[in-house]
């Protein structure tokens, strides 16, 4: 019989469990600090619960802990992990090293409903929702666990199409029972799920990143099919009834492609959609995927892009391409792994 995890029960399920067990009330607590601040891996490690906790957990619970199964190395000292989850599948997760930073990418499901013309996730279809356990399984197995400064819900899958599995991950690496880190090491994308979207902004306090990569609502459809539902417009009109405050960032994110969404008109029209909002944009270099016809823009026409945005008054940067060498795109791993399987 499979044993159910108990890494990634917040608090509050733990308690439930320690009480549906009869076991003492502060047992509850005792899980939390063995799993989530000393790193055991094991029911028989946690050395201050009797003997008979430790039993009657076992009869049902094991920690669900689970190491990489495969690793990419890139020579820019990026590293990209491959996860076994459920059923057999499998997710990836980025590790991205730079001076004094080092990121890591989490995925938040197997596979993705959205089907982004752009993204090889896309292409596999959705196979399953991560449980919390599984989402924060990369950040406790990743080998560089104690160098991260930051981590970024930009891998496989739609956070906001998972939302409650990615609120309580959320909960437990920022609150006192988890492994207490500050909402500001955190970034969650979307392509901007309305109804995730305003569940996320009034239960966590992660910095948010929305996928735009074009401001024209027809264009956008075309490659990002969610925008049927989720059009750009209200994704931006609901931001902006939020006061974020100083210490929360919003972003959006822009993949740009050559002769797609690079021209003045997109920055024309990406001002006026932002106008009155206090964000970022980040350009980001398009990541070659088999059978698309998407070009990446020459990094002259990004470095103009960037300019027209900052002199309009909009925050812009251009993100460091990393880990070209090892296919670092999300889903590229993951669906070689499915193939070779």
């Amino acid at each position: 019989m499979n044993k159910e995890p108990l890494f990634g029960k917040t608090l509050f399920e733990l308690q439930e469990i320690c009480r549906e067990l009869q076991l003492p009330s502060f047992t509850a607590k005792q899980l939390c600090e063995w799993m989530y601040k000393k790193q055991a891996s094991q029911i028989d490690q946690m050395t201050n619960l009797s003997k008979d906790t430790r039993a009657k957990l076992l009869e049902k619970y094991d920690l669900g802990i689970n190491s990489p199964v495969d690793v990419k190395v890139s020579k820019d000292g990026t590293k990209k992990y491959l996860y076994s989850v459920f059923d057999g599948k499998f997710i990836e997760s980025a590790y991205i090293p730079e001076f004094d930073r080092a990121t890591l990418c989490v995925s938040s499901q197997v596979g993705c409903k959205m089907a982004c013309d752009f993204c090889m996730t896309g292409k596999q279809g959705f196979q399953g929702n991560l449980t919390p356990g599984e989402i924060v399984n990369q950040i406790r197995s990743l080998p560089e666990y104690e160098r991260l400064t930051n981590v970024v819900y930009m891998g496989m899958g739609e956070p906001f199409d998972n939302i409650d599995n990615v609120l309580k991950s959320l909960e437990i690496l920022t609150s006192d029972y988890g492994y207490g880190w500050s909402p500001k090491r955190i970034t969650v994308s979307s392509v901007g799920i309305l109804q995730g979207l305003t569940k996320f902004i009034e239960q966590s306090k992660c910095h948010l990143a929305i996928s735009l990569h074009t401001p024209f609502a027809d264009q956008r459809l075309e490659i990002m099919p969610a925008e049927r539902v989720n059009p750009i417009k209200e994704v931006v009109e609901t931001i902006k009834k939020y006061d974020f405050g100083l210490q929360r960032r919003v972003s959006f994110e822009y993949i740009m492609f050559k002769g797609f969404n690079d021209t003045s008109a997109h920055i024309k029209e990406t001002v006026k959609l932002l106008n009155g909002l206090k964000c970022r944009v980040n350009l980001i270099g398009f990541h070659p995927i088999p059978d698309s016809s998407l070009k990446g823009s020459p990094k002259e026409t990004m470095e103009s892009f960037r300019d027209a945005l900052n002199d309009k008054g909009i925050t812009t940067t251009i993100r460091t391409s990393r880990g070209l060498d090892i296919e670092a795109a999300c889903g590229m791993l993951s669906t070689k792994k499915k193939k070779v399987e």
